[in-house]
């Protein structure tokens, strides 16, 4: 079957809205044996030659928890850089909690820029990834948490969200506060309807997903709907795994086989930096602190950066695996104004402990936290390593000095022993 995808150029491109969730969309499309690489900033040529291999490439960001003001400002020129190196697809990556807010991380104004700089029809929109056990159901947003699946406006965490809570399941009514474009949703029974009527009038079309295979039909119709040479859609990495599975139906893409690189073998200690309050995270920590992990507390409005550093490489000189973490979930959680400037600073705290300790694999709870974390590292790309839980890959870094894993982890995000499984990955 001849296949319409490029052969000179990648055939998929997305921007992250924080790093954690493009390190979930570099997974989705090593995992479907789609060579990718993740910047961490606009790629320039020299950084495509290196990676000239790839058949798929991101640009890990921070809108999510940036104002519609720095998203008008910093957007367009990623947005033109992604659009310069011509994949078909482009794809905002948002989280599949799709927390979000008219004033933070507004989902809706990324969807007025993409169509300014893209000038596609209406922006497909999924937040469904059935994989990561969260789904969309006439329009409303469930998600997996603590002992069952809650829809978002009651989930014990995302209701409770310190940056954007999520009170509302209605995704059309969430997202029609950040936008004046013209909505409309598409049901799971319009969805399975053949044959399928694409709503004429809209600018942004809300798709339900419950199965993966629901994913797969939104990707073919969002697909065979594209009007213009690139196609802006803004969802999860529900919709990137639903779009590989269908170019490989259509026989576009070979059977997936992951491509991976060898790792560094087994590590005897790690480095965890958690930032994240959610209670999912707190398990882990309260886990890896019982199973021998030091525990070193940061304190937001009064860091000791320089007690905490000397502790942190102290231990690791010793041979113990590190936590430094800032709360023991949402109850022990402190108010801070500014958290991008807490995140810039506990990842200077990271360098210089990593450095001087010679940790080689690392982990980042937190979704703001690693966005703002990970740049203070001044790594230039990431490529996928291996899945240990799905949504929070195990990667490695590139343009460090020396050998350096990564895991960016959402704090949904993994299994109550995450931490000791990261430890003894090999």
């Amino acid at each position: 079957m001849t296949t319409p995808l490029p052969q000179d150029r990648p055939i998929f491109s997305f921007y992250g809205d924080d790093f954690t969730g493009s390190t979930d969309a570099l997974e989705a499309l090593a995992v479907n044996g789609l060579p990718a690489v993740l910047f961490l900033r606009p790629p320039g040529a020299t950084d495509l030659a290196r990676f000239g291999g790839c058949r798929a490439l991101g640009i890990a960001g921070e809108s999510r928890s940036r104002t519609p003001q720095w998203m008008r400002q910093e957007l367009p020129p990623v947005f033109h850089c992604l659009r310069k190196i011509g994949a078909p697809i482009v794809q905002y990556k948002v989280c599949s909690t799709f927390d979000s807010s008219p004033e933070i991380g507004s989902i809706g104004c990324a969807i007025e820029i993409g169509q300014q700089v893209f000038g596609s029809g209406p922006v497909g929109v999924v937040a469904a990834a059935p994989l990561l056990e969260r789904y969309v159901v006439f329009g409303n947003l469930f998600a997996m948490g603590g002992n069952g699946i809650h829809r978002i406006d009651r989930h014990p965490a995302m209701r409770k969200h310190p940056t954007t809570p999520m009170d509302e399941g209605d995704l059309l009514r969430h997202l029609g506060r950040q936008t004046r474009r013209r909505l409309a949703g598409v049901n799971l029974l319009e969805l399975r309807e053949h044959p399928f009527g694409w709503p004429t009038e809209a600018e942004a079309v809300l798709f339900d997903g419950l199965e993966p295979a629901d994913m797969v039909l939104t990707a073919q119709l969002i697909w065979e709907h594209r009007a213009t040479p690139q196609t802006f859609v803004a969802g999860s990495s529900g919709f990137t795994y639903g779009l590989m599975d269908y170019w490989r139906s259509q026989g576009w893409l070979p059977q997936a086989t992951a491509s991976v690189l060898s790792g560094g073998g087994r590590q005897e200690r790690i480095l965890v930096l958690a930032g994240s309050c959610s209670p999912a995270t707190e398990a882990q920590i309260r886990s890896a602190l019982r199973s021998g992990f030091c525990g070193i507390r940061l304190h937001p409005r009064e860091m000791n950066a320089c007690a905490a550093e000397r502790e942190a490489v102290a231990q690791l000189s010793a041979g113990r695996s590190v936590i430094l973490y800032t709360a023991l979930g949402p109850a022990d959680r402190v108010e801070i104004d500014n958290q991008p400037a807490l995140g810039a600073a506990m990842g200077r705290l990271l360098c210089r402990v990593i450095l001087a300790s010679g940790v080689r694999r690392v982990v980042v709870a937190g979704g703001d936290t690693s966005s703002h974390a990970a740049r203070e590292l001044g790594i230039t790309a990431l490529t996928f390593l291996a899945t240990l839980a799905r949504g929070a890959p195990l990667c490695l870094a590139h343009g460090w000095q020396d050998h350096l894993e990564l895991v960016l982890k959402g704090g949904q995000i993994g299994s109550e022993s995450f931490f000791e499984e990261v430890l003894s990955w090999t």
